[in-house]
């Protein structure tokens, strides 16, 4: 490129560009290139000689410097290039001066953005070799060119430092930072940190969440007890010290999901993301699925986990997020619905979500309704769930009965195992609290007494330390009384005994635990009410592998959907042939396990109702012939009562209604029986007789 003569510059710096300010812009792209190449740094400001040069007073040439340590593939956190920005717009600019095009910026938006400001504006534009017009077609075709060039360059120099990074991490030579439970040995080489306190608390989470299975568990665990995790903050230069941080979910699942822990070295574990932006305007990362990472060695350091369990973690996190679209049970919830997450609609074989019913809301309901959230169309399907999970609970509960000696034995050492592992997480916290205090006295005794102002700084980190001893010991004996560490001959027989009644066990689990207990043994549940009418069609896919059908009688709101109406209309026939009462026939049909549409017990009015809808003639007592005036037990019937009082059968019904007399039925279409005790009969006569003599007189 040409360089601008005297003459060339003479001509396009007039009065008016000197009458307002020139601008030096400074910029470097890292802090380190700020450190290290403090040459170039100096260059850019030389540049105020060439401002001076070109005719600008020394009083009038402001450098513009904040930029220092920024990269300038944007603007949005450059705040210097923003306040040139804003003095160009103002018009207080007449010259802008850069050491080159990638000083100012390093993207075409930026750069095309200040040369129409400075067109509009008539703002010259210098480098250290050159001055230009970006009001001029050829000035403004090459400062074009020249920001098309730095963002190549800017591309070039990612490629290649990409590349060069891509195949030193193919080696695996490339120094990624190391999460806390590791550590870079005296040859380079990565080791177990050797902190045993770290190694036992990390080893802890994995333990925790091979028995829990949810992150969130494994932190209340951990908080339960007042067990930090260990963390290595990458802030400010290595080498980056271990700190111990409360336990929450986001930094178990850091663990859970970090590679390093099982023993793979990895590279190209997140990527940018241009779509999402992050606070500071760079592109957010996301990451990357294990399948698509760039560099992947197994075995390449000591691990504390392996690559199976690793694996295996990972899919029982993304199962814990419940996603119906993706087809995720997701984690064991709270609520009552034993089946959540592994139900599945027998029609479209998608996951079906849950919804409760209900007064109180205590009803759950299984619910397909993906199609309905896409495109509004009504529900595939919904099935209650009451009666399916009782049969489901049955069949899990007779799945797991001649395991329970097993399932004893391994409880019994389950809960002295993590009573061991408690018991060693304390030991090393006190002795942790034990090495602090006794540190911090050491320092203390190694000052000079006449020292005041270390001795008196160094006794305050001592008490400090003793407190801190004082309090971890009285935790851990908190904890001692609070549960034991090893269980004696009685609990160690309670608890054989409990878990060898696996229905107490079930009926003293919360919801949670149930539904841990089924996902043990089940896989998934299928659900399928339209298959049969009135039926529940469901099959059990088991974590073995096997298949079982079952069909249930589910509740319907009318016998025209009722599943067992021939089996009610063929029965009651037949029980009603042979001479029953209904009440009789309703009794038998429960005895049976016969099934109403509602799931209520039949009663003898039920009875009545069925044998009017199917038209089934009520069984007299003495068949076809009239009633007799008086039973054999000396009751009436309604003739015989109306004749013995000289009133009409109607009246006779009337009082049976009102009560002034009191009979019975066997059933609803059996003949009356009256009772007429002598004095009521005697009485009732006489409030006759003198009804009716008064009626006569008054006629």
């Amino acid at each position: 490129m040409l360089m601008t003569t005297p003459s060339e510059s003479a001509e396009r710096v007039t009065t008016a560009h000197r009458a307002k300010l020139a601008y030096v812009y400074v910029r470097q792209s890292s802090a380190g290139q700020v450190r290290q190449h403090q040459e170039s740094t100096e260059l850019q400001y030389r540049l105020v000689n060439r401002a001076a040069g070109l005719g600008w007073p020394r009083e009038r040439i402001t450098v513009i410097d904040d930029d220092l340590g920024k990269s300038g593939a944007s603007s949005s956190v450059r705040e210097g290039f923003q306040r040139l920005i804003a003095e160009i717009g103002l018009g207080k600019a007449g010259l802008v001066l850069s050491l080159d095009a990638s000083r100012l910026a390093r993207n075409n938006r930026d750069w095309h953005q200040l040369l129409e400001l400075c067109s509009i504006f008539g703002v010259l534009i210098a480098d250290g070799e050159r001055l230009y017009d970006p009001g001029a077609y050829h000035d403004r075709l090459l400062l074009g060119l020249s920001g098309i060039m730095s963002e190549a360059e800017l591309h070039q120099l990612r490629l290649r430092l990409y590349q060069g990074e891509l195949q030193k991490a193919a080696r695996g030579e490339l120094r990624l930072p190391l999460p806390a439970g590791l550590v870079r040995g005296p040859g380079g080489e990565t080791v177990l940190n050797p902190d045993e306190e770290v190694q036992a608390r990390l080893r802890l989470v994995f333990t925790l969440f091979r028995a829990l299975q949810r992150a969130k568990a494994v932190m209340r665990e951990l908080r339960r007890h007042d067990l930090a995790l260990p963390v290595r903050p990458l802030w400010g230069p290595s080498p980056h010290q271990v700190v111990w941080m409360p336990a929450t979910a986001f930094r178990v699942v850091q663990i859970l999901q970090n590679p390093s822990y099982a023993g793979a070295y990895v590279y190209g574990r997140r990527r940018a993301d241009p779509l999402r932006r992050s606070s500071i305007g760079r592109s957010a990362t996301v990451r990357v699925p294990v399948e698509q990472w760039a560099v992947c060695l197994h075995d390449a350091h000591p691990g504390y986990i392996g690559w199976e369990e690793f694996m295996a973690n990972q899919e029982r996190l993304a199962s814990n997020v419940a996603s119906y679209a993706r087809q995720r049970q997701g984690a064991p919830r709270q609520g009552v619905a034993l089946l959540q997450g592994i139900a599945i609609c027998g029609c479209c074989g998608r996951h079906m979500g849950v919804y409760y019913s209900g007064a109180r809301g205590d009803a759950p309901v299984y619910r397909c309704s993906l199609d309905r959230s896409d495109d509004n169309s009504p529900h595939c399907q919904e099935v209650r769930a009451l009666v399916v999970e009782a049969e489901v609970e049955r069949l899990v509960l007779a799945a797991l009965a001649p395991d329970q000696i097993a399932l004893a034995v391994e409880a019994v050492g389950q809960l002295e195992a993590e009573a061991r592992l408690l018991e060693q997480q304390w030991t090393l916290k006190r002795e942790r609290a034990r090495y602090e205090a006794e540190r911090a006295r050491r320092q203390y005794d190694a000052v000079e007494p006449e020292n005041r102002l270390v001795a008196r700084s160094l006794e305050g980190v001592w008490e400090e330390r003793l407190r801190r001893l004082e309090e971890v010991e009285q935790a851990y004996e908190a904890w001692r009384r609070a549960q034991a560490t090893a269980l004696d001959d009685a609990a160690r027989a309670e608890v054989l005994g409990l878990a060898q009644d696996l229905p107490r066990v079930w009926q003293a689990a919360t919801a949670q635990e149930r539904k841990r207990i089924v996902r043990l043994v089940v896989r998934e549940v299928v659900l399928d009410q339209k298959r049969e009418q009135g039926m529940v069609w469901f099959r059990l896919i088991w974590q073995t592998g096997a298949v079982s059908e079952h069909r249930l009688q589910r509740r319907v709101q009318s016998y025209r959907g009722c599943a067992s109406l021939d089996l009610i209309e063929r029965r009651l026939r037949e029980l009603n042939a042979a001479g029953k009462m209904d009440h009789e026939i309703a009794e038998i049909l429960n005895a049976e396990g016969v099934m109403s549409p509602r799931g209520v017990p039949f009663k003898h009015g039920t009875v009545y109702f069925l044998r009017k809808r199917w038209q089934i003639r009520t069984v007299k007592l003495n068949g076809d012939e009239a009633n007799p005036p008086r039973w054999p037990d000396g009751s009436y019937s309604i003739q015989g009562a109306a004749a013995a009082l000289d009133v009409t059968p109607q009246t006779i019904l009337r009082w049976l209604r009102t009560g002034r007399l009191h009979g019975r039925q066997l059933c609803r279409g059996q003949p009356w029986q009256v009772d007429l005790p002598g004095d009521q009969l005697s009485t009732l006569r006489g409030s006759v007789q003198r009804t009716s003599r008064s009626k006569m007189e008054a006629s």
